[in-house]
């Protein structure tokens, strides 16, 4: 059974939603950020407006793809920045964190600022690494420090961490698993390393192809 969250105590504490904006096609699953951001707000007792969520980012405009980031205070404050989103590489170079993550800490279900773990291993990067992948105190493959895990096995099956591994219901992830291009299972480094090919990715990435940078 998961842990109750507790209320957010910290000043600073915000939800966060990070999403592409193409001026061709606006806002990328806009809907579906929403309705993540609705279903924490509902858990951790903080005011929802739709309405005002949109009216936040109503402001957003321009004929370049844009990152954009919709964050919610505790009081029901929006917040919207932007800044360009770059064309994605052709491939990134993953590595393998040191740190576990504990599958029973519910705060990783929830996109927030209380990320401290992500942005410290994105601050120690190498410089011949874009990703890192982190595992729980099971050995089992959870997530990485911007993006979901997606296994493209021999036999043709593509495979995702489950929640209960200890990671965020991602927005892309979410909808692959609603198109059943995915499935969730199991998975450890055996299955990492034995796997045709591996992706990590987010809504406002999509799928990058990943390089293994461990033997």
């Amino acid at each position: 059974m998961e842990s109750p969250v507790c209320p957010p105590t910290e000043p600073d504490f915000r939800l966060i939603e990070t999403f592409a904006f193409r001026p061709e096609q606006g806002f990328v699953r806009l809907q579906r950020h929403l309705a993540r951001m609705a279903r924490s707000t509902d858990a951790l007792g903080i005011p929802f407006d739709s309405d005002l969520a949109i009216q936040a980012l109503n402001t957003v405009s321009g004929n370049d793809p844009l990152r954009c980031r919709l964050t919610l205070d505790r009081a029901g404050q929006y917040e919207v920045t932007t800044g360009p989103l770059a064309e994605n590489p052709s491939v990134w170079r993953l590595g393998i964190s040191d740190i576990r993550l504990d599958s029973s800490d519910p705060w990783l279900r929830y996109k927030t600022t209380r990320r401290a773990i992500y942005d410290t291993a994105r601050a120690s990067l190498p410089d011949d690494m874009d990703e890192l992948l982190f595992l729980n105190e099971k050995e089992e493959l959870c997530e990485g420090s911007i993006t979901n895990l997606f296994l493209e096995m021999q036999d043709e099956r593509w495979l995702t961490p489950p929640l209960s591994a200890g990671l965020l219901p991602g927005i892309l992830r979410e909808e692959l698993l609603e198109t059943e291009k995915v499935a969730e299972a199991t998975l450890t480094l055996t299955d990492l390393h034995e796997a045709k090919n591996v992706h990590m990715g987010n809504s406002l990435r999509g799928l990058i192809r990943v390089e293994l940078a461990i033997k």
